[in-house]
């Protein structure tokens, strides 16, 4: 361990005299808090917050990512052309220790750089709501919805499973498949008709209603506010595209069981514009003892037209911003451990501007993961094959950037939990970086030191 550090040390000199280690740096230094200065979103507070956080973590994401590929290579690979790597493996220092001491010592700068630039955000955050006179209303929207961490929960998924089977059936009896689905495979069809079953689910004709239940509703106090988060769609956009609804929250198994309620069933009128997200404030005090929570709502017959609700979701406080903020950095700095995990291994068998070809690739190719894997799902189907048992496992191979970036959670306010947070670390640092260490350190103890890379 001893050697490693020392190598790690040498390495933290080296970074520190690197003109393009302190370009970034500066870079980083100066610009943040310009952007915050600068910085208007929609002209709201919280547009502001949510803009600068977006843009300021991903910046620097980026910087650093390309800083720590860009040192871990030069320095491994400047050490053996400039034939230095020779003076140290001459020492009792093993070429694994080499490597993992290269490793630890770009991870410590990278680390300290981000936490500089992590305190930077959070100070021009902390600062924001005080630059300027904001009304009593944005500050509060801003500190329910920004200045928190929220968690999320989804309605109770319905089984549809033995109506999709009847519907096929029925389909089937009457000879429509040919009609409707002639030339298309099975499951397909199955999954066509679950589709439309649950947009079914999610629709209300005029005087009709829908009833979302949740369970495990669990706010950190019961002082704490909920939000109802939703978005109307219409089957026709009525004349003034506004949607008034009537909402029930609170448990409503009393009204179903005809009980004196314990808890408060709460009524929301509202009026609201259709394809837009809005978020309805209720107390804590409307959920069950049991952690229950059931939100209706009616379709007003004034409408005349179809509403399906999209993407309703209960969302309460689950911890603190600054708690989030930390785990937040710490995404980062995954990604940061396994950008440079993986320049080692580059470095070990690839000349430089190889390597860095390559880190760049895969860099870029994990940033859009989720994207590349969701568009070849509609694929031909000679190509489908070819993309599900070639192309697809290369790219679950990859570590997903886009599912574990910052700005994600911390823009609507979303909780990053310690369950979600130690996924990643596992996958993207115990698995996917160890594994590429060991790969190089493989690589490299067959290396021959004194041939000339081309």
């Amino acid at each position: 361990m001893h050697n490693i550090w020392v190598v790690a040390k040498n390495t933290i000199k080296q970074a520190l005299r690197t003109k393009s280690a302190l370009a970034m740096v500066l870079i980083l230094v100066i610009l943040l808090p310009a952007m915050g200065l600068t910085t208007t979103g929609d002209g709201t507070l919280k547009g502001r917050l949510q803009t600068f956080v977006s843009y300021g973590l991903s910046l620097t994401s980026l910087l650093l990512c390309l800083l720590a590929v860009i040192l871990c290579i030069y320095s491994i690979s400047n050490d053996i052309k400039q034939k230095q790597i020779f003076i140290v493996l001459t020492k009792p220092i093993r070429r694994y220790e080499f490597l993992l001491g290269k490793f630890l010592g770009v991870v410590i700068f990278n680390f300290f750089l981000l936490a500089v630039c992590a305190a930077i955000i959070y100070a021009v955050i902390s600062y924001m709501p005080r630059s300027e006179n904001y009304s009593d209303q944005e500050i509060a929207q801003a500190t329910n919805e920004f200045f928190t961490a929220r968690n999320a929960l989804m309605p109770r998924e319905k089984d549809v499973a033995d109506e999709v089977k009847q519907e096929y059936e029925r389909l089937k009896a009457q000879g429509q498949l040919d009609r409707y689905f002639r030339g298309i495979p099975k499951n397909e069809i199955i999954q066509s008709l679950t589709n439309r079953r649950k947009m079914w689910q999610r629709s209300a004709e005029p005087g009709g209603r829908l009833i979302w239940e949740f369970d495990n509703v669990r706010p950190l106090t019961q002082n704490e506010k909920l939000f109802i988060r939703f978005k109307y769609d219409v089957s026709a956009n009525p004349p003034d595209l506004q949607i008034a609804g009537g909402w029930l929250v609170g448990d409503l198994r009393q009204i179903e069981m005809g009980v004196r309620p314990t808890t408060p069933i709460l009524e929301y009128p509202r009026k609201n514009l259709i394809r837009t997200y809005y978020e309805i404030e209720v107390p804590a005090t409307v959920i069950a003892e049991d952690g229950y929570l059931a939100v209706g709502f009616i379709n007003l017959p004034v409408n005349n037209t179809t509403v399906i609700m999209d993407d309703l979701k209960v969302l309460y406080k689950a911890d603190n911003f600054t708690a989030n903020y930390i785990r937040a950095v710490m995404l980062i700095f995954i990604r940061v451990v396994f950008l440079t995990a993986l320049a080692v291994l580059a470095s070990s068998f690839l000349s430089f501007p190889v390597a860095i070809l390559l880190c760049l690739a895969v860099f870029s190719t994990a940033n859009i993961s989720g994207f590349i894997l969701e568009s070849f799902d509609f694929l031909s189907e000679n190509l489908s094959k070819f993309y599900s048992y070639i192309f697809r496992p290369l790219i679950q191979i990859l570590p997903a950037f886009d599912k574990y970036h910052p700005s994600y959670f911390l823009v609507p306010g979303r909780l990053i939990s310690w369950t979600f947070l130690a996924k990643a670390v596992g996958f993207m640092v115990g698995i996917k970086a160890v594994l590429l260490l060991i790969l190089a350190i493989i690589i490299f103890s067959f290396k021959e030191i004194a041939k000339v890379i081309i």
